[in-house]
């Protein structure tokens, strides 16, 4: 027994500094892939923002919830059409989308949070304005973000609850368009000039080679991460998660990262100690004790 407490005292003074320098700052974590489908995973994830939020660090969690949406689709006998990685969303999906995204997805999460958590869109409050998205490709009901607004956001991490976030925004005629969650997650970061923007995937981090974990970039400045996309080491749904990274950072959140979703715990990992998975993302200049 004593080794232990040892351990323990000794993880809890490793983790003191951490604690003082997110303590009162703002985490936006962006949370997918399989910590949100493995139940011991998502209640791991939901105990560690529930210990932050008690360590005086502001949590707000982001989520999308693809495989929730194409489960649905399928049982209502909707077609799910993706063009170049992207959903596209007709009217019947975008029904479906805000159904599950904002309703089931986001309320089992709250449930977790054992009342501290309130589940919101970006269409309560007018959080996520936005406008059909144009490109060479129509999406269908899909959306750019024009502005956040925080108000509701800050009243609720003032009041110390948990804000659980499903990226579906609105226009000014109140049509809803579904977001990308890492870019919208990326907005909201910046719009509540987050210290630190976490996003939980299926991976290590970012892999030179995406089938060789021992590959694993640990730390990337911004400015290279052109190079990593010419080389083809960021692709797929990458682009979306690193882009909205690079925008945060050279808009003042100070550090990003990708962690691994699939350990435990990662997220206290990340936040409160050396041993930090994945990729840390950071703008030279810009980071702390640089």
């Amino acid at each position: 027994m004593g080794m232990k407490n040892q351990e323990m005292a000794l993880l809890f003074s490793e983790a003191t500094p951490y604690i003082q320098k997110y303590h009162g700052k703002t985490l936006v974590i962006k949370y997918g892939g399989n910590a949100m489908i493995n139940q011991e995973l998502k209640n791991a994830v939901m105990n560690d923002l529930v210990t932050l939020t008690l360590l005086g660090v502001r949590v707000v969690l982001v989520h999308g919830g693809g495989p929730a949406i194409n489960k649905m689709l399928d049982k209502v006998g909707v077609e799910s059409k993706f063009i170049g990685g992207l959903r596209y969303t007709d009217a019947a999906t975008m029904e479906i989308v805000q159904q599950v995204l904002a309703g089931q997805v986001n309320k089992d999460l709250v449930a977790l949070l054992r009342g501290r958590g309130v589940g919101l869109c970006g269409m309560d409050g007018h959080m996520i304005m936005c406008h059909k998205l144009e490109g060479e490709t129509d999406l269908g009901y899909v959306g750019e973000i024009d502005k956040v607004n925080t108000h509701l956001i800050d009243n609720l991490l003032d009041d110390g609850y948990i804000p659980v976030i499903a990226t579906v925004g609105m226009d000014d005629t109140g049509t809803a368009y579904n977001i990308n969650a890492d870019t919208a997650a990326a907005q909201i970061a910046i719009a509540l000039k987050a210290e630190k923007l976490v996003s939980m995937t299926d991976i290590a981090g970012l892999l030179l080679d995406k089938d060789d974990e021992s590959t694993l970039i640990p730390t990337v400045e911004v400015s290279e991460i052109e190079g990593y996309q010419k080389q083809g080491v960021i692709s797929g749904g990458m682009v979306p998660k690193i882009r909205g990274m690079a925008d945060a950072l050279y808009q003042g959140v100070k550090e990003a990262s990708i962690i691994d979703g699939r350990v435990l715990h990662s997220i206290l990992l990340e936040i409160f100690s050396d041993r930090g998975s994945g990729t840390l993302f950071y703008r030279r200049g810009a980071r702390h004790g640089n």
